[in-house]
């Protein structure tokens, strides 16, 4: 069973798709896997990622099992 990246706003045009089926393991692996411009863009400050629906506040230490989601939530403009 693999895991799921969820691209919210911005980051799915990037990505070219709402979501991405992926090999669970740690995060830096997964994001190493994906294209250069995607895994940079999530990879800023600004980006916040939620695994399973709870925003982590670390995620450099994340590890993606079977069946998890992780979403990743721009930054938001207001007006």
């Amino acid at each position: 069973m693999n895991a799921k990246l969820v691209f919210l706003g911005k980051l799915a045009d990037l990505a070219g798709a709402a979501e991405r089926e992926v090999a669970p393991g740690p995060l830096a692996d997964v994001l190493a896997a994906l294209p250069v411009q995607l895994a940079v863009a999530l990879l800023d400050e600004r980006v916040r990622l939620a695994l399973n629906g709870e925003l982590i506040a670390h995620p450099e230490g994340a590890v993606l099992q079977p069946g998890d989601e992780l979403a990743f939530l721009p930054p938001v403009s207001g007006g």
